[in-house]
């Protein structure tokens, strides 16, 4: 078998209120539009959110039983806002130590991919791979759907004094209202020549036939 037909082997990383098996299902569409090009891993956060009593959460996966989370921005509550500004957060160190976990028991992977506070995570871990941080760490790169940059005066330690050189393709809709284009957009800084994929839509990862070229294209550079 050539080089070239083994699948990219891709670690996904959910969003608030999701879990590796209900994010397998939402990006369903994206595994059937590249399944000749990657293999998608899926893990799950090791903190469980406290259910939403009685209300629609946008960042609900509806109907999700075991919901999970990278980190709280509410230490109390337990809850998390991309856009609540804290000094310091809940459960971000166990998380990191999950997805080193996930590297050592399931074999190595060429990329990683997130979404919206997964993908926010994935900013951060390429962060400490850049730094030499994390020996643990060598994505080639990154994928970050609907990513932000945490508000969280703990986590600015991931965005001064190191630009990120692992090539990435940030993803954004601009009919997002959970994680608006302008909070995508100012994530971007952090990485050195990102590249961008722009749809229309909202909270979602997008996998139309038209976004198709953008993910080959992209991918390519590391078959």
């Amino acid at each position: 078998m050539s080089k070239a037909a083994v699948p990219l082997r891709i670690l996904c990383i959910h969003g608030y209120r999701q879990n590796g098996s209900s994010f397998r299902e939402k990006t369903g569409a994206l595994r059937k539009l590249l399944k000749k090009q990657v293999e998608l891993v899926y893990i799950s956060a090791p903190h469980q959110v406290p259910a939403v009593q009685n209300e629609t959460n946008q960042m609900a996966s509806g109907g999700d039983e075991d919901q999970r989370g990278w980190w709280f921005s509410d230490v109390q509550a337990r809850s998390f806002n991309a856009q609540q500004e804290c000094e310091s957060s809940l459960g971000l160190e166990e998380s990191i130590e999950t997805v080193k976990t996930a590297v050592k028991e399931l074999g190595s992977f060429d990329g990683i991919l997130g979404f919206s506070q997964g993908a926010a995570l994935v900013a951060m871990l390429c962060a400490l791979q850049e730094q030499k941080l994390e020996a643990d760490f060598n994505f080639r790169f990154a994928i970050l759907v609907a990513g932000f940059r945490s508000v969280c005066s703990q986590h600015q330690r991931f965005y001064e004094g190191t630009v990120i050189t692992i090539p990435s393709l940030h993803v954004f809709g601009q009919d997002d209202h959970v994680i608006p284009e302008e909070m995508s957009r100012d994530l971007l800084p952090a990485f050195d020549g990102a590249q961008i994929l722009i749809h229309p839509g909202g909270h979602f990862v997008p996998a139309a036939s038209l976004h198709r070229q953008t993910y080959k294209d992209f991918l390519k550079k590391f078959e």
